[in-house]
């Protein structure tokens, strides 16, 4: 099924005036035929060899045949449980597909000692380490999360007396530091076509290989995608990509926040893909979408700020009894592989209308090397500025922590908050165990009054990471981390993967302070009680 959308209220007048422009320029047809001049002379070279993913459904046919024979060869050997370690676009686009598909597929994409010893451990439903196959996936070759991770599986495996080579298989781009070095250890290698950028990477081997290990129709979501191709590559007003295009990227004054509702839609987790997509491609030179992802009963869906567009995901758009329900909205629905094409389109094609280079992530490497630095200076840890009821409050700006209070400093970190601002939550901890702590993005959205995002660190740090530093000066961020026991070894590295993860936070931390971007952290010294002390805090 294609993709389907409706408009109406402002958004559709917006599409109308804007859609005419493309439609002349003939960007549609410009972005199928690869023509890397679209976005301007200085974005012109990182553009041509790029603009690989507009052909990915052709490159990636021959990739289903490969990855079937592998699974049914895992299989006879019973093994049955997939287990991914990756980062940003390595990682979510197959998360995306396996939990619409309805298969098991674990998600290695964080360095919390205690989140990765679960993804070792296993479980009774899964399956545990001897039944497991991992999947290492990292464009660069280089991502430190990801190289910590295969080093931790190596060891385990060989302890329990299994070659690693025979359970772990590699994603990475040709000639990669990992390209390298895996085909000298005999690993199983998948290579990417080097022109496809990681956000853009859904329907190349980053998304294909996990997900159809794990049992995903691979061959299906590629002919969704194809069916869509045709009328992506007109230059028309039907064309969906020019208009979801227009209509998150145009108008006067622009709405620059992208609100993302799944309602009642058979894809699972679709916004959490968006989300790095367009953060990423968009969020940069002061400018860019920030995509805030909100349950149908969130306060920004009960009362949107006039700087936020809302898009629901719906099973049907074309349903008439939806458009007087959800009017200013944007209604989208359509197959997954669809929804994919088209949001790559229309992400690029809202670059060019922002005037910059959506293939580019000037700002990421900036917390990389600050985290670098940590590890490798190893300094004293940073006293509080204060403590109460157990959470220590660390602050960018002495002023913040005058109130002496979790409540006090997160009410003057909201005045903190720019006309047209957004509150930003970070919590680098155990994501298995304190899952309950995503709900406090609700609670902060309705007392700060303004558009909240929630990432879980450092796995943020490939996606939206770009935004926050690159994009306007407008967010405010409140980092949450954990103290704990629970530690783990990297083998080979002079760190550990609590080291890593605190490094990440205080590294993350320093160069949104650095751009002067008010930040408070919290670190919750006895977690599950204090979940609640937070959610108490921010009412």
């Amino acid at each position: 099924m294609s993709v389907t959308l409706h408009l109406s209220g402002h958004v559709a007048t917006v599409v109308d005036e804007t859609v005419k422009g493309l439609v002349d320029d003939l960007v549609a047809s410009g972005v199928t035929a690869g023509d890397p001049t679209l976005w301007g002379l200085a974005a012109e070279e990182e553009a041509s060899a790029r603009l690989g993913w507009v052909q990915a459904v052709t490159v990636s046919r021959p990739l289903v045949a490969e990855i079937a024979a592998l699974r049914a060869d895992l299989v006879a050997q019973g093994i049955t449980r997939v287990v991914l370690a990756g980062m940003g676009g390595s990682s979510l686009a197959p998360e995306v597909i396996a939990q619409t598909a309805g298969v098991p597929l674990t998600i290695l994409d964080a360095t919390a000692p205690g989140q990765v010893l679960a993804a070792l451990d296993g479980d009774a439903e899964s399956g545990d380490l001897s039944q497991t196959v991992l999947v290492v996936s990292s464009k660069s070759g280089s991502t430190v999360e990801t190289d910590s991770a295969k080093r931790a599986f190596e060891a385990a495996f060989r302890d329990l007396g299994i070659d690693p080579a025979e359970r772990i298989v590699v994603v990475t781009d040709p000639g990669s530091p990992l390209d390298v070095a895996a085909r000298a250890d005999g690993y199983r290698v998948f290579n990417a076509d080097p022109t496809v950028g990681g956000r853009y990477s859904a329907l190349t081997a980053f998304g294909l290989v996990p997900a159809g290990l794990a049992g995903a129709d691979i061959s299906e979501l590629l002919d969704e995608a194809e069916a869509s191709l045709l009328e992506l590559a007109i230059d028309g007003r039907e064309n969906p990509a020019l208009i979801l295009a227009a209509a998150i990227a145009g108008g006067s004054p622009r709405k620059d926040k992208l609100g993302l509702i799944t309602d009642g839609t058979h894809i699972v987790g679709l916004p959490d893909w968006i989300e790095q997509l367009v953060a990423e491609s968009t969020g940069k030179e002061g400018t860019g979408i920030l995509p805030v992802v909100l349950l149908p009963v969130s306060p920004e869906v009960e009362n949107p700020p006039d700087d936020l567009q809302l898009v629901r995901f719906v099973d049907d758009a074309g349903e008439f009894h939806l458009f007087e329900r959800h009017v200013g909205e944007i209604l989208m629905s359509g197959s997954l592989g669809a929804q994919f094409v088209v949001w790559e389109y229309a992400t690029a094609i809202a670059g060019r209308m922002l005037g910059i280079n959506p293939f580019d992530q000037p700002d990421v490497e900036s917390a990389k090397v600050a985290t670098r630095g940590l590890l490798d200076a190893r300094p004293l840890p940073v006293a509080p500025d204060f403590t109460a009821e157990g959470v220590e409050v660390r602050v960018s700006d002495p002023a913040l922590a005058a109130a002496g209070t979790v409540a006090g400093v997160l009410d003057a970190l909201w005045s903190r908050v720019p006309e047209g601002g957004y509150v930003a939550i970070h919590a680098y901890v155990d994501r298995v165990r304190l899952s309950p702590l995503a709900g406090l993005r609700e609670l902060v959205a309705a007392d700060s009054g303004r558009p909240t995002t929630f990432g879980w660190g450092p796995r943020f740090l490939h996606s939206t990471g770009q935004y926050h530093k690159g994009g306007p000066r407008t967010g405010v961020f409140l980092q949450i981390l954990e103290r704990t026991d629970v530690d783990l070894e990297i083998p080979g590295r002079p760190f550990t993967f609590g080291q890593l993860i605190e490094a990440q936070a205080a590294g993350d931390a320093s160069v949104l302070a650095e751009h002067g971007r008010p930040v408070v952290t919290l670190t919750l010294t006895d977690p599950q009680p204090e979940v609640l002390t937070l959610f108490e805090a921010a009412q």
